[in-house]
């Protein structure tokens, strides 16, 4: 499989779909790996060229051993836009890859051609939150984590209605590496764009999930809010929308991406 050595981190990533296709980059969430994205690709691999990456610290890309930034997580897709000579790309992020969606938006924004942010915040969580889970992964582990990351992610129905599905989620929660589940929480303990979101002028979709508490819907229409070119939806799901809702999600990037430019509403 393909791998970016940048000097200072090394990123895992796939390339698939329609060879002549839109280019979609595709952003994973804290605890997870690219194949987050693996009930939606069906859908978008029919029309689109779509990149998946592992963000540093998770699956096969390398883990750092100090905290992170958000700085840094949006450097590394700039890198692999680079590597793979890619001017400009259209950019799905859920949870953290939300984040990261939003600091190249602001801060890259000749590379961004539309955004969508998925499940996500300007500001997610509160710094005593985040040392919180900061010291549960010290003391014991990811195993310890994966449950409760299932009870955010999916609703109880959703839950007891795919069990295989959640053993496959609760595995790759699990397979994440404490360190770089660390250092990527101390990146989002430290994230707060909420004052910066307003110089984002791409065409942005924003989805939250209705029972999401982790990044509640208030959460997304505030980034909403803030945008001058966005659309809004909201799904029937929990945080992972990307997976417990994939056709939905599916449909509403893909409208996204053929609508063209939009007012904000």
């Amino acid at each position: 499989m393909p791998n970016l050595e940048n000097g200072e981190a090394r990123l895992h990533y796939e390339v698939s779909g329609c060879a002549t296709g839109e280019l979609l980059l595709l952003s994973n969430s804290l605890g997870s790996n690219l194949h987050m994205w693996d009930k939606v690709l069906p859908d978008f691999n029919d029309r689109l060229k779509v990149l998946r990456y592992d963000t540093r610290g998770h699956g096969q890309s390398s883990i750092p051993r100090e905290p992170c930034t958000v700085q840094q997580l949006g450097c590394d897709v700039l890198l692999l836009l680079d590597h793979l000579a890619i001017e400009r790309v259209s950019f799905c992020g859920l949870s953290l890859g939300g984040i990261v969606g939003m600091w190249m938006g602001i801060h890259a924004p000749e590379r961004v051609s539309r955004l969508v942010l998925a499940n996500t915040a300007a500001r997610i969580g509160t710094t005593e939150m985040w040392e919180q889970r900061l010291a549960t992964v010290e003391d014991a582990g990811m195993a310890s984590l994966a449950d409760a990351t299932l009870t955010r992610w999916f609703t109880p129905t959703y839950r007891e209605g795919h069990t295989d599905e959640m053993a496959k989620i609760r595995e790759m929660i699990a397979a994440t590496d404490p360190c770089g589940y660390s250092a990527c929480c101390a990146a989002l303990r430290d994230a707060d764009l909420r004052n910066e979101v307003e110089a984002i002028v791409c065409p942005c979709l924003v989805v939250t999930g209705r029972y999401d508490p982790a990044t509640p819907p208030a959460d997304g229409a505030a980034v909403n809010a803030r945008l001058r070119n966005s659309r809004y939806v909201e799904l029937e799901a929990s945080h992972l929308s990307a997976w417990e809702r994939a056709e939905d999600f599916a449909q509403a990037v893909l409208g996204f991406l053929d609508a063209g430019e939009y007012c904000h509403g």
